[in-house]
């Protein structure tokens, strides 16, 4: 026993510094992602995390990479709590334990990508620096972003929105940028480590330099072409206080801001209301959604509005979005209840008269439905916790208009999974996100959630239009950039006009499978190469 713990002493003594610089590298990682946008740290940190790895047992490193993961996550995810405790109200306990599991699931990614990498390919060399750890990085980031439904959150190529690696955004997507920032991150690591010659330092200079100015050339490159003339929009954001938000004696407040907020957007042709922006389902309020489509016909103007919808027949909940047409052949392309229909049921009477409702398809665990047993199930309900489940829409919902044109919609997570709106561009002309962001409080999660939709309108080529509860409400152009904006927390409406546009980006045509093929590739052409011993 006095030797084991002489050993276990011996090891924390030496594991411990390196253990605390990867979680401390870890946090900074955090950094380079918005509100800070520091992104050069999106490259000195992973550089950092395979300095520490360099050279160490495959164990060693896979402790290694979770701690820098548990940094990384740890800080990344903290807005959880308000989220699961302050608006959702589930005890403390279990808040945090949902979170240090989460954060525990999260790290191990990385642990995986130390262990990989020193497992197999453990020989330092330009193999390992060029091939093997950019196509790691990349393949467990795709991986995390899918496997048991996906936490693509502070994906690294996010946080180089403002940064000349953007560029890589619209040939390759979001992973196309991690890769080149993994690659990059891999060349300072070669460029500032120990016993190394000139030439290979000259060359890994090079290299960076040409990752990162390569695609400015083509940053600025019109993919897509201008379809008709610019269209102006109006976006409310009603900013009702999420612990308000759903309280009955609160509704009728709630519905009559919206009315009196929508006054200021007439002279748009498009209206945009945020998620669930009523606190009710739409078959409550026929009248009040049948007297903003009148208004709207007054007015030449269509509706995007986040609904809760309710099926009474098969008892089913969709957190949906309502397409409404007021104006003259306006259209809710799609056909009001067939667009229902197609996404899981009829669509209810009222909702359906008034237009054609896109239903959400990528639902966020424990926000939206519980993957718990009836036995757990049965305790929250005793706990006075939510436990009843939204029911996700079709993957194949027919593409809804409004002002003329074909939209491509999400509602709120569901912009982080980028290849899963890359079927709709092919009709689409504009994109728009609706989202409730309230439930983040005053924390980075809202600065984060604009980065990543930033990126998702930079993929596509096109102009996105995205309505939150109390912010961050935007309208994005094709490059990414910011056309117009709203402070957060404020009763406001946003004016701006939006030019639609048609055609595909390269990472439209093809998604993900280049960049995954080729990180496959890379890691078949580094194993062939270590078996025959180069």
């Amino acid at each position: 026993m006095t030797r084991l713990r002489g050993v276990a002493a011996a090891y924390y003594k030496h594991a411990g510094p390196r253990l605390a610089m990867a979680f401390a590298a870890g946090g900074l990682l955090n950094l380079a992602f918005a509100p800070f946008e520091w992104w050069s740290l999106g490259l000195l940190a992973p550089a950092m995390l395979f300095a520490l790895i360099r050279g160490l047992p495959p164990r060693r490193a896979a402790a290694t990479g979770a701690a820098f993961g548990v940094g990384v996550y740890a800080f990344g995810t903290y807005w959880l709590y308000t989220c699961l405790h302050v608006f959702g109200l589930v005890p403390l306990w279990l808040t945090l334990l949902l979170q240090a599991v989460l954060v525990c699931a999260l790290a191990a990614y990385h642990a995986a990508l130390g262990y990989a990498a020193n497992r197999l390919w453990l020989k330092p060399g330009a193999i390992r620096d060029w091939l093997v750890l950019p196509a790691l990085w990349v393949l467990l980031e795709w991986l995390r972003g899918w496997v048991l439904s996906g936490f693509p959150w502070l994906s690294l190529g996010y946080a180089f929105i403002d940064s000349p690696l953007a560029g890589w955004a619209p040939l390759l997507g979001v992973y196309g940028v991690t890769w080149a920032a993994a690659a990059a991150a891999s060349g300072i690591n070669v460029l500032f480590g120990r016993g190394l010659g000139w030439q290979r330092r000259l060359a890994a200079l090079a290299v960076v330099a040409v990752l990162c100015l390569a695609p400015a050339l083509v940053l600025h490159r019109a993919w897509t072409e201008p379809v008709g003339a610019p269209i102006p929009i109006a976006v409310v954001q009603g900013a009702v206080p999420q612990n308000l938000k759903w309280q009955a004696d609160n509704r009728d407040a709630t519905m009559a801001r919206y009315a009196r907020l929508n006054e200021q957007a007439w002279g748009a042709r498009l209206i945009v209301w945020p998620e669930s922006a009523m606190p009710v389902v739409a078959d409550e309020i026929p009248d009040y959604l049948e007297n903003l489509r009148e208004q709207g016909r007054a007015h030449g103007a269509d509706f995007a509005i986040g609904l809760v919808d309710y099926q009474a027949g098969t008892q089913r909940y969709y957190n949906g979005l309502l397409v409404m047409s007021g104006s003259e052949g306006g259209g809710a392309g799609g056909g009001g209840a067939g667009a229902g229909a197609a996404s899981g049921g009829a669509a209810s009477a009222a909702a359906a008269s008034a237009g054609g409702w896109y239903y959400k398809r990528h639902l966020v665990p424990f926000g939206e439905y519980f993957p718990v047993p009836p036995m757990i199930r049965s305790w929250m309900r005793l706990m006075s916790l939510p436990y009843d489940d939204f029911t996700p829409g079709s993957d194949h919902q027919p593409t809804l208009s409004a002002a003329g044109q074909k939209l491509g919609l999400t509602i709120c997570y569901e912009d982080a999974f980028g290849s899963s709106q890359l079927g709709i561009l092919r009709e689409a002309t504009l994109l728009i996100n609706v989202t409730n962001n309230a439930w983040f409080g005053d924390s980075t999660a809202p600065h984060q959630h604009l980065q990543i939709a930033r990126m998702r309108a930079l993929e596509a080529g096109r102009f996105l239009i995205r309505s939150t509860n109390d912010g961050i409400t935007a309208v994005i152009g094709p490059h990414g950039g910011i056309v117009a904006r709203l402070p957060q927390f404020q009763q406001a409406v946003l004016h701006a006009d939006v030019q639609p546009l048609t055609g595909l980006t390269p990472y439209a045509r093809a998604g993900n499978y280049p960049v995954v093929l080729g990180a496959l590739g890379a890691l078949i052409f580094a194993g062939w190469r270590r078996r025959r011993g180069g």
